[in-house]
């Protein structure tokens, strides 16, 4: 058999550990795999296949392997819950100041209440949200 065909089966199976255990370094070294099939096919020699399959594999490696673990770092992290609402905007349905009043939040109506004490809110107005203190949101 072909110096190729050998490293198609080395890349079938440095694929299989890739699917069971979900480590992408082993689909990077099947694709090195592939890189030297080619080399194979194109007429390398021993040597230069093993190179290729080094240089490639490596090169995968350190490269996209920085870029993947910067992109899971950058999940943004899902807000449920009050959480969820803070920083939404809000209606004022009924009066809202120091003492209280309500609001319509993510359609329901919440009880709420200014966060500066000397501010007052009518209905109607646009109010933001900046935090949930029990059933209360805080507005301003």
């Amino acid at each position: 058999m072909d110096a190729w065909v050998w490293w198609l089966v080395a890349a079938v199976g440095l694929g299989i550990p890739l699917v069971v255990t979900a480590m992408p370094e082993f689909g990077m070294l099947a694709v090195g795999a592939v890189a030297a099939a080619v080399t194979s096919a194109l007429g390398g020699g021993t040597v230069a296949q093993f190179v290729v399959f080094a240089v490639v594999s490596v090169a995968l490696i350190a490269v996209v392997r920085p870029i993947a673990a910067r992109h899971k770092a950058q999940r943004p992290e899902l807000m449920s819950g009050v959480d969820a609402l803070k920083g939404r905007q809000a209606v004022v349905i009924e009066r809202v100041d120091a003492g209280g009043g309500r609001i319509k939040l993510a359609g329901e109506i919440w009880s709420a209440r200014s966060y500066d004490t000397e501010r007052i809110f009518e209905a109607g107005q646009q109010v933001d949200v900046i935090e949930i203190d029990g059933a209360t949101a805080i507005v301003m």
